[in-house]
Parts: structure tokens; sequence; C-alpha cells
């Protein structure tokens, strides 16, 4: 369910069922003269628009501001935007706070920009990464009070920990694709596997016939396809179910 289009009550009963919460986090990027430059964020958005028909979820507006850099092409009449991390990380910080003083305990970012190395990370994500510890750390002292951790009350915090009930659960950021997809399917920029992945979610957004390959990064998009892209599709549907899917 949009949260945009949730009435309170259907937000008490969110909480109260304690739904996912998704945040679809990505960027502006220039993917190439064939590509549209949302691709990383819509690979996300597409994908929870299927699985928000499977099970109750809330979903928040994505949030395509993130840091893109410029590695790949300056912003010039290729349109990459890039907003710089330390400016991302307050207003992560006041997005998450919010979800948690509204009731919500089940929140989940997933991101698919520079995730080829997610455990080190990368400025977007590291900024809602960090944003994610700073809020629960707030917001715990503020509704808890100091020492909250140490009160006898939380004797069971290893134990909670490993069931995934602590506070520090109450916020995760995953990347689209996990390290053991890219291993069945191809991760790149703006080349076959990406390419493929729009073909199969967002048609719309890529057109072959401006398809170029004066960049090396571009070149494996001549052999992408719709059937490639199906394939990347449910790997990553598998990989989300796991985290979102209602638990028996």
């Amino acid at each position: 369910m949009r949260f945009e289009l949730m009435l309170p009550h259907q937000i008490r009963h969110a909480i109260a069922e304690n739904w996912p919460v998704v945040i679809q986090l990505g960027v502006l990027e220039y993917h190439g003269e064939h590509m549209a430059v949302g691709m990383d964020t819509l690979a996300v958005t597409r994908i929870i628009d299927i699985l928000e028909k499977e099970f109750p979820m809330v979903v928040m507006p994505a949030y395509y501001y993130g840091a893109s850099s410029y590695a790949v092409a300056g912003p010039e009449g290729k349109g990459s935007l890039h907003v710089d991390a330390e400016k991302i990380m307050p207003i992560a910080k006041e997005i998450y706070s919010g979800l948690l003083r509204i009731g919500f305990r089940n929140i989940h970012g997933f991101i698919h920009h520079q995730t080829e190395n997610f455990e080190v990370g990368m400025p977007t994500d590291l900024a809602f990464k960090f944003a994610a510890r700073q809020a629960i750390f707030a917001f715990t002292e503020r509704e808890l009070g100091e020492g909250w951790w140490g009160d006898e009350k939380l004797a069971d915090y290893y134990t909670r920990q490993a069931t995934g009930s602590d506070p520090f659960n109450w916020i995760k950021t995953h990347p689209l694709m996990t390290a053991d997809i890219c291993k069945l399917y191809p991760f790149d920029h703006a080349g076959i596997g990406e390419t493929s992945l729009m073909m199969s979610l967002c048609p719309e957004a890529v057109d072959m016939s401006r398809f170029s390959t004066d960049e090396w990064y571009t070149r494996t998009a001549a052999q992408a396809s719709a059937d490639l892209g199906n394939k990347g599709r449910d790997l990553i549907l598998s990989h989300l179910r796991e985290i979102l899917a209602p638990k028996a």
C-alpha cells in the first residue's frame, strides 16, 4: 500500500501487523545514450510494484536524489544529478526518525546504485545506513532515556539481536542484487545486465536505436534481451521475498 494514499486507520493497522515499510533508494545518473537516467531507481521501484501485489507492505515514495557521482560522466547534457552524501544523511535521518515516531519497526531500504561491494558501502547507501543508526540511537534515548541499553530490562539484548527483534534491526538497508545473485546474473553499468533488466521491468526506459559503443561500459548491451532480464528479475524477486514476505 502506498503510504501517501493511506488513511490513519490503515497506518495503525500496518503498525499493529508489523508490515514491512519499504524505502526505495536510488539516483539519477547517465546510463549511456540508450537508457534512462533513472535506471538504478526504476530497477527498485518496478520490483516493488510486483511485490506490493503479493503481500502487505507500506511503500514510501521513491527517493531519487542520491549521490550518483560524476565518475561515469559529467552532468552537462547527460543528466547525472549528484547530491552529496553529507547532504543526504540529515534528510535520511529525519525520514527514519519520522517513521519510528509514527510507530513502524520493520523498515527496509533497497538500493541498486554502486552495490557491487555492498559490505564496504558507497556514499548513498552509507548515508542511509548511518542515518538509520543515528535515528535509532536518538529515538531510543528520547523514549527510554540515557542508559536505556544498560538497563536491566535489556538483559536479554543479545537474545533479541539473535532473533532480529532488538532496536538496531528496526531499520535495514539491502542491495537489490546480492553477491550470490551477481554470480548468476551480470552486474554492470548500462551493459548487458542493466539493459536487459530494464527491458524486462521498464521497457520504456530503453531505446536501442540510440545505442552507442563509444563508452566501454555500454558495449555488452548489444547482447541484451528481455529474456535475460527476466532471469535477473526473478532472482531479485526471490531475494526480496525472503526479506519482506510474512513469516509463517
